[in-house]
């Protein structure tokens, strides 16, 4: 019988016979991520939902938003410690239940995504953790017989300005707890402890030293573990199956067909992948089943030919364009891409007559939750939803398909089951980052200034099937996004919409729409800039005139990397900007290539980022360089190929993501501004690939319209001149 063992156990055993040392930096305040003390016999001072303090003096911080390496578990707590005027040292952090309490108040939903969580959670925060603090002075004033203007709050305690004596706010906790929560508390106008300051990551310890619970770690008595065979091709049907046979491997208990397929139930993961090898499902062909990579790019390019929905028309393109001293076209053509997350899918169900219970590392609690009342049919209440934490969820975790199969299969056979994905059926089975194609036309007047644009773009609907509701006069907001709000003031615009429907599926991408919008604006101011004669800078200044907050940018990232003074021999500089999810952020790439294998090399990458305020500079600059790291993989190396009526990719052998080798060295800087929230999870990507592309025309003198930007695209378009 095999044994599970823990990832601190794998690394011991694994590291023991090559004499490796691993030294680790702790963050000092010992935070333990599940941690609350247990056996209590007071009462916790809860005033609200997001927050407790029991007479230990522990602040117990409830995060609605999944962990998925972004630092909000980190984040967020900073918010409210601020307001509380809290000791760092006496918060703990715990993930909150999915409950209606635990919506986003902007989405009306609990869950993750469009690096919406601070700016969602800031204000909420905010309020709660005032509303605590106001108590707790009251509350010492009570005990003191003073007035509350003569009770000051720091550090975790209440002092009393008039001898000095102090209470912490454990000791005042069992008092606060009779007080009415105010519900209009005075919030902070100026920071004063911990916003703007870089501070420890809460979950590094617990991820340094294996007790992290991820979703795969997940174990559950009498758990069995379940894989299912799914189609091949889109849409393709079961026509035969064995079980006997996958009965008889040693382990397996359940052959159980499912809406997506079918499952094996196994004691092992080893048995269950055996039972599945050993049930030989034969598939029907599928929707389309010549459907493959060639076919797909041909389909995208044929639409640029057909009539689309107008999502922006100012000024009169034709006549401008007609009348122009020089006209400019390119088209571009990016592929559908993968999520190729850390932790593969994965889900633990136990569905019982009575109660179900799911672990997930999901970015969507809410419909985690929903989909588990209509599968069950149990009550609200008899459903729990625990969120682990997420090895990378990118928007991928914001489907709940591998949730759909936990909770057939385990309603079906009455046991807890743990469904885990390979990585092939993970990048098989993906909801990918749309395809796209556009045909952009560009004008000049005789001074080389821009004075027309007109944008064709064709891509799938994301929103068609996710958020049915965002999708208004059929235009899907995240197909223009990027285009249709593009900051450069040009008083003749046109924007094009061509809905394109597959049988590829398709979901929300890490920067979603922005990942090619920016790559195909950027790259053709660039193309227009060039037509000009001018500096591809100077030329986005111009079009910037009544955009200073952007104007600042720019000029801040073209000083730190050099921008204008000569670079190092063979490398040349590429410039481009992009704003989305409430922030801007520009970045310059400094390149090389070598012209007999049409390899690139990023050298190293500048960034500039103003996301308004600055809760934790640390997580700004590290969600920077990992969106810097992901954009650049999908830039020189990712695309999903297709074939036979489905995915061909499987693995990274055949889907090649940026390797450690191939990190360039990156600079951040944080240009503050008294501007509202923006998010920071996504804009770091959009940049990075036009940014690349730009400096490779610079330093080869070719335009790369096709991503990736593998050497074999390099080598064509060097022959072609």
């Amino acid at each position: 019988m095999s044994r599970s063992i823990t990832r601190r156990e794998f690394l011991k055993k694994s590291l023991a016979g090559a004499g490796l040392t691993i030294a680790v930096s702790m963050t000092p305040f010992g935070h333990k991520i599940f941690a609350i003390e247990e056996g209590k016999k007071d009462i916790p001072f809860k005033p609200n939902v997001w927050l407790q303090i029991t007479p230990d003096n522990m602040i117990t911080v409830y995060v609605n938003k999944s962990e998925m390496g972004q630092g909000i578990y980190t984040s967020l707590p900073m918010i409210v410690a601020e307001e509380l005027d809290a000791d760092w040292k006496q918060i703990r952090v715990k993930s909150a239940p999915a409950g209606d309490e635990y919506k986003d108040p902007v989405w009306g939903s609990q869950s993750t995504g469009g690096s919406t969580s601070i700016r969602h959670m800031h204000d909420t925060l905010q309020k709660a953790g005032a509303a605590t603090r106001e108590m707790l002075v009251k509350a010492a004033a009570l005990t003191w017989k003073i007035e509350e203007s003569d009770c000051e709050s720091i550090a975790g305690k209440v002092i009393n300005k008039k001898n000095g004596k102090s209470l912490t706010y454990g000791k005042l906790s069992q008092k606060a707890a009779q007080i009415k929560v105010p519900q209009e508390p005075k919030v902070k106008t100026v920071p004063s402890k911990l916003k703007g300051n870089s501070i420890a990551r809460v979950d590094i310890p617990a991820k340094v030293n294996g007790s992290a619970v991820f979703g795969f770690d997940v174990q559950v008595k009498g758990m069995l573990y379940g894989t299912v065979e799914r189609p091949p091709a889109y849409g393709a049907k079961v026509i035969s199956y064995d079980e006997k046979s996958a009965l008889k491997i040693p382990g397996v208990r359940y052959v159980v067909p499912i809406t997506r397929g079918m499952a094996v139930c196994a004691d092992t993961v080893d048995a269950a992948w055996k039972g599945k090898k050993a049930l030989k499902t034969m598939w029907g062909k599928g929707i389309q089943p010549d459907m493959n990579t060639g076919k797909l790019e041909s389909e995208f390019m044929s639409y640029l030919d057909k009539k689309g929905l107008i999502a922006r028309d100012d000024g009169d393109v034709i006549n401008t364009m007609k009348k122009s001293a020089k006209k400019v076209e390119a088209v571009y053509l990016l592929p559908y891409l993968s999520h190729v997350n850390m932790e593969p899918m994965n889900c633990t169900a136990s569905v019982v007559k009575d109660a179900c219970d799911i672990w997930v590392p999901t970015q969507n609690q809410t419909g985690v939750f929903e989909l588990a009342k209509k599968i069950t049919g149990l009550k609200p209440e008899q459903i729990n939803v625990h969120t682990t934490y997420l090895g990378t969820g990118f928007g991928r975790r914001a489907e709940t398909d591998v949730v759909e199969e936990a909770l057939e299969i385990s309603k079906a056979i009455g046991k807890p089951l743990k469904v885990i994905w390979t990585r092939e059926e993970d990048m098989q089975n993906d909801f990918y980052r749309p395809g796209n194609s556009c045909r952009i036309e560009g004008a000049l007047d005789d001074k080389g200034n821009l004075i027309a644009w007109s944008h064709k773009v064709v891509v799938p609907s994301i929103f068609a099937r996710a958020m049915p509701g965002a999708v208004k006069n059929g235009i899907d907001p995240a197909a223009v996004e990027g285009i249709e709000n593009m900051p450069y003031q040009i008083q003749n615009i046109r924007v094009e919409y061509v809905r394109i429907d597959t049988p590829v599926p398709v979901g929300f991408w890490r920067s979603v729409g922005s990942t090619h919008n920016a790559f195909t604006v950027e790259s053709f101011i660039d193309e227009m800039a060039n037509a000009a004669g001018r500096d591809p800078l100077e030329f986005r200044l111009s079009l910037l005139k009544n955009n200073p907050r952007l104007r600042r940018l720019l000029e801040t990232v073209a000083e730190k990397a050099g921008w204008g003074k000569s670079p190092k021999t063979g490398q040349a500089l590429g410039i481009a900007q992009h704003f989305c999810f409430g922030s801007y952020v520009a970045q310059v790439a400094e390149v090389s290539v070598d012209r007999q294998n049409g390899r690139i090399k990023v050298h190293r990458v500048v960034c500039a980022v103003d996301c308004g305020s600055v809760i934790n500079p640390d997580t700004v600059k590290a969600q920077m360089e990992g969106g810097i790291i992901m954009g650049l993989s999908a830039a020189l190396k990712e695309k999903v190929e297709f074939a036979d009526g489905g995915v061909r990719s499987s693995n990274l052998h055949n889907y090649e993501v940026l390797r450690m080798h191939e990190a360039p060295e990156i600079e951040v800087h944080i240009v503050v501004s008294n501007d509202k929230l923006g998010g920071i999870g996504e804009p770091g990507v959009p940049p990075i690939a036009p940014a690349v592309a730009n400096a490779v025309f610079k330093a080869a003198g070719v335009r790369l319209r096709h991503l990736p930007m593998s050497p074999d695209t390099v080598v064509s378009a060097l022959r072609k001149g």
